[in-house]
């Protein structure tokens, strides 16, 4: 006797459906982000550039300066280029546009200038900028991050102040969540400083801060800085502020 073959079909339940494209779309897509990696490796060399006079927001400054290094000889440069780096691998790897001020860390370079740094990301409506820099107290025992942002000043940073404000308290919450320090030694050790008289903030129309990383002085802090992976953890806690301001917008 033939049995009769049973034909098994398999319908998908609602829970079983595929996946919706809009779940494909990374986090980060559509969104700008301007990475800004303190001054230059090369600014030391051009010192009649460096030194002249731009605008920064109502009165003129330096056009930049050579920055600080560590007791051992590492410079705040290279620092601040490597972390740039890493962050932007880890925004790119979330959708996200990134836009460096500076393209390389090198001895035969120097700038761009802090009005440069200030308007970069204006013209492309950036989501917001991240001024990357650290420390060169020799204040006894001066360790830890801290975050400046501008203050509410008409005309100059009134539209971005509240914005900023937010991207200042987000990346210092981001940074202690990953166990970075807050700096002992600049204003009360709250770990967030306001500053009227720096271009690279005043000139932004975008929402922006500048990070001091911690102090390139301190054996600790430096511990940290010259190595790669301290370097990478300093990166992941920036990340993590920019996803959480953005996630927030």
């Amino acid at each position: 006797m033939l049995t009769a073959a049973v034909l098994l079909v398999l319908v998908p339940s609602a829970g079983d459906a595929a996946p919706d494209r809009v779940d494909l779309i990374p986090p980060l897509a559509g969104r700008v982000v301007v990475v800004d990696p303190g001054h230059q490796l090369g600014n030391h060399n051009f010192p009649g550039r460096i030194h002249r006079l731009v605008p920064a927001g109502g009165f003129r400054k330096p056009c930049n300066m050579t920055g600080t290094a560590t007791n051992g000889g590492y410079p705040e440069a290279s620092l601040t280029w490597d972390v740039a780096l890493r962050l932007r691998e880890q925004l790119r790897a979330l959708g996200a546009t990134v836009l460096l001020t500076r393209h390389g860390n090198r001895q035969d370079e120097w700038g761009p200038c802090v009005d440069a740094r200030g308007r970069a990301g204006n013209l492309e409506r950036a989501d917001l900028k991240l001024s990357i820099h650290a420390d060169g107290s020799f204040a006894r025992g001066a360790h830890g991050f801290h975050v400046i942002m501008p203050p509410d000043r008409r005309p100059w940073t009134h539209d971005i102040y509240q914005a900023s404000r937010r991207l200042a308290l987000v990346t210092r919450e981001a940074l202690v969540e990953r166990g970075l320090h807050r700096a002992t030694y600049v204003a009360g050790g709250v770990g967030l400083d306001v500053r009227r008289d720096l271009g690279t903030l005043n000139l932004s129309d975008v929402p922006t801060v500048m990070v001091e990383l911690g102090n390139m002085r301190d054996r600790g802090d430096a511990a940290m800085m010259t190595r790669p992976g301290g370097r990478a953890h300093y990166a992941r806690a920036l990340g993590l502020a920019v996803r959480r301001f953005l996630d927030d917008r």
